[in-house]
């Protein structure tokens, strides 16, 4: 069963609930309800990047195994060679 709770707002944000409220045909506390359940469950399943793709760690293969390895030596033979250039 759900219990009342006190919650003081400013003038503006009543104002905009209620027009979000008038817009959609449903209550404030409706409105306000779905606000916090959403910050609720955002907040809930903030997961680390790692969780976040776990289950596609090793899951690709091919492509260069090198190539971050190289990046670097690369990247510099390329400034080296548009210098000789200009």
């Amino acid at each position: 069963m759900a219990s009342p709770v006190t919650l003081r707002l400013d003038k503006e944000t009543r104002l905009r609930i209620a027009r979000i409220a008038r817009r959609r045909r449903v209550s404030t506390s409706q409105v306000i309800r779905e606000a916090i359940a959403a910050l609720v469950g955002r907040e809930e399943s903030a997961a680390s990047p790692y969780q976040v793709v776990a289950d596609l760690i090793g899951v690709v293969h091919g492509g260069n195994p090198r190539l971050s390895k190289d990046m670097g030596r690369q990247l510099t033979d390329l400034l080296k060679r548009r210098r000789i250039r200009t």
